[in-house]
C-alpha cells in the first residue's frame, strides 16, 4: 500500500483529498490540528497533528517524515485574509507567508528524494489567484505565485526522475476557507467549485499515463459568482 502525504487534512480541500485516496487505497498520513475532525477516517490513515505556521512544528514534522518512504505529497494547507495591504498585520504576513509558502518548501525538502525513488507526486494547491493580480489579494496572491513558481522550477530541476510535479489552481471553492471572511462562494451550483472537484482533478493525475505530465491544472467555475456577507 502505498503512502500519501496530505496537509490540512482536516477540512476542505485537503479533507476531500484524503477520502479520495483512501478510496483509492492509499495509506495517508494527514497533517492537521482538528484530531476530531479526523476521527472516522479508517484504519489506514494516520494523523500528525502539526501548526503549519510555527517554524518548530512544521520542522519536527519534516524530521518525522523524512523517515517514511513517501508516494504522494499534496501541499493543500493554506489560508488567506484579504485586506489593503497597509491593514494586515505584521503576524499576519508572517503566519500566512509559513503556511502557504515557506511549510511547503519545508515538507517538499523533506520528502522529495524518497518522491523521486518512488517515482511519485508531487501536487501543490494553489489558487486562481496564482494567475493573476487581484485587489486586496496583494499577500495571498503573492504567496500562491510563489508556491507556483517553485512547483514550476522544481519540475524542471527534477524531470531527469519520474517525479511528477502538478500545480492545481482551483478558483472558489466551497469550503471553511471563507468562514471568517467577509465574502463567501455563490449558492449557485455553477458559480462555484466543490473540493470533491479538486479530489477528481488529483485522480485524474494520478491515473494518467506514467510518461505524461499535466504540470498546470486550473480548475473554474462554469460562471462567476460571490456571495457578500452581511455586515456585524
Amino acid at each position: 500500500m502505498h503512502l500519501a502525504v496530505v496537509t490540512g487534512a482536516s477540512s476542505g480541500i485537503g479533507k476531500a483529498i484524503v477520502e479520495r485516496l483512501l478510496d483509492l487505497n492509499y495509506y495517508v498520513i494527514g497533517v492537521g490540528r482538528d484530531k476530531e475532525k479526523c476521527a472516522h477516517y479508517p484504519q489506514n490513515f494516520e494523523l500528525l497533528e502539526a501548526d503549519l505556521s510555527s517554524d518548530s512544528d512544521t520542522l519536527k514534522l519534516c524530521e518525522k517524515l523524512k523517515k517514511r518512504e513517501v508516494k504522494i505529497l499534496v501541499n493543500a494547507a493554506g489560508f488567506g485574509k484579504f485586506e489593503p495591504h497597509e491593514e494586515l498585520s505584521a503576524k499576519t504576513i508572517m503566519q500566512m507567508s509559513f503556511v502557504n509558502l515557506t511549510a511547503p518548501m519545508l515538507l517538499t525538502n523533506a520528502m522529495l528524494r524518497s518522491l523521486k525513488k518512488n517515482s511519485g507526486y508531487l501536487v501543490n494547491i494553489t489558487s486562481i489567484e496564482a494567475l493573476r493580480a487581484s485587489k486586496f489579494a496583494a499577500l495571498y496572491g503573492a504567496t500562491k505565485a510563489g508556491l507556483k513558481a517553485f512547483g514550476d522550477a522544481l519540475f524542471e530541476e527534477t524531470r531527469k526522475s519520474e517525479l511528477s510535479i502538478t500545480n492545481i489552481h482551483p478558483d472558489m471553492t466551497e469550503s471553511s476557507f471563507y468562514d471568517s471572511l467577509r465574502f463567501d462562494v455563490s449558492q449557485k451550483e455553477d458559480e462555484k467549485l466543490y473540493a470533491e472537484d479538486v479530489a477528481d482533478a488529483l485522480e485524474h493525475i494520478l491515473t494518467m499515463r506514467k510518461g505524461a505530465v499535466v504540470s498546470e491544472y486550473t480548475l473554474r467555475s462554469l460562471k462567476f459568482g460571490i456571495s457578500k456577507k452581511p455586515k456585524k
